[in-house]
């Protein structure tokens, strides 16, 4: 059984190394709550809550999720025993929404619980791959600039390439990189930028032979999605439509997507996290793992979660040096000949580095048992 005894809530802020654009938000700092917990036994286990500042991705904001931990999440786990990571998210169903900020706690017990079974967290999570492919995002920048950094991931071996898009930046910007980039595998992020309306326009990224047009629509549809998809030769990926393994039971239903992207902070952990990814197995639906500018600690949870079968998509999982000068975890996630290796050490595998996190900690929360 673990029974957690203690977790301190560090509130983190690093800068970027420069700054990242979607078609919604130009983010420079990057604020965390990282999550230590500390069981029964004194092992110690860590998580991430990777909300963002403003609620432009979700309608979670660190703010919100400081809010939701304190006064209701970490109250109900502390000195609760628990026999698996699972009856984590079991234990907090009652209480609605708030996915990132649950997602943050749970993975600090499945560190816990890998460690405590001596076993990495992928083999805890079902994963077989000693290493996984490396795909890298482009924000949007002036052409030249977009240009410039493709070709120089493309020589540090990434995989695949995503760029970020909207309506007006799309059409041009797409040709001007197949024109110098003519084979490399290619993904369009849209972040619910267009409307089923804007088909026509939508439509014509076919001729970019792309891998996949990520949520182009709506954040919370799955309908509209259908029948853009049904005009589409390219696949639709879904990645904020999807919160729960019944979404994504949904999508596939429907035929609203051919690809998912799965996020542990989105859906609210790693055990829905795997129970979307066993669904989409037994429909032989692709998946993927995307990222949400983090730390070391999500970024080595995302490689163990990434090592699992129907994984079959480079996600967003890049070196920890394309974003930060410095990160907080030893060893830091790197790329090597175009993939990562998956940490071999029990849990997460890597380590946090108090000394270098104590540079980007602003305040501490600290919750005990008799607190």
């Amino acid at each position: 059984m673990i029974q957690i005894e203690k977790i301190t809530l560090y509130h983190v802020s690093m800068k970027l190394k420069k700054p990242f654009k979607t078609s919604i938000e130009t983010l420079q700092e990057r604020k965390f709550l990282i999550v230590e917990a500390i069981d029964q036994s004194g092992v110690v286990g860590w998580g991430e809550v990777s909300a963002f500042s403003s609620p432009w991705y979700t309608e979670e904001t660190i703010q919100t999720c400081l809010h939701m931990l304190k006064d209701f999440f970490i109250p109900n786990v502390v000195g609760r025993e628990f026999s698996h990571p699972s009856d984590v998210p079991d234990s907090l169903e009652r209480f609605k929404g708030n996915r990132m900020a649950k997602a943050g706690l749970e993975s600090a017990v499945w560190d816990i619980y890998a460690k405590r079974k001596g076993i990495t967290l992928a083999e805890a999570l079902g994963g077989s791959r000693g290493k996984i492919p490396a795909g890298v995002v482009v924000g949007l920048a002036p052409l030249d600039d977009m240009l410039r950094d493709i070709e120089q991931y493309i020589k540090e071996g990434y995989q695949r390439i995503k760029i970020k898009i909207q309506p007006g930046n799309d059409i041009e910007l797409l040709k001007a990189i197949r024109s110098r980039f003519p084979q490399v595998p290619l993904m369009a992020d849209a972040n619910s930028s267009y409307q089923l309306k804007d088909i026509s326009r939508i439509k014509e990224l076919d001729d970019f032979h792309l891998m996949m047009i990520e949520q182009p629509l709506q954040a919370d549809d799955i309908v509209d999605h259908r029948h853009l998809q049904k005009h589409l030769k390219t696949a639709i990926c879904l990645d904020e439509s999807i919160c729960s393994a019944d979404d994504a039971r949904r999508a596939i239903e429907l035929g609203s997507c051919k690809i998912i992207n799965i996020k542990p902070s989105r859906v609210g952990g790693l055990t829905e996290a795997l129970k979307i990814h066993d669904l989409c197995k037994e429909h032989h639906m692709p998946v993927w793992c995307g990222g949400m500018l983090e730390t070391g600690i999500s970024r080595a949870q995302n490689v163990a979660l990434a090592s699992l079968p129907q994984f079959t998509i480079p996600g967003d999982i890049s070196s920890s040096s394309r974003y930060w000068e410095e990160d907080i975890v030893t060893p830091d996630i790197r790329i090597d000949k175009g993939f990562i290796s998956v940490p071999e050490q029990p849990g997460l595998g890597v380590e946090v580095n108090q000394e270098i996190m104590r540079k980007y900690v602003t305040k501490m929360d600290v919750f005990t048992r008799n607190s």
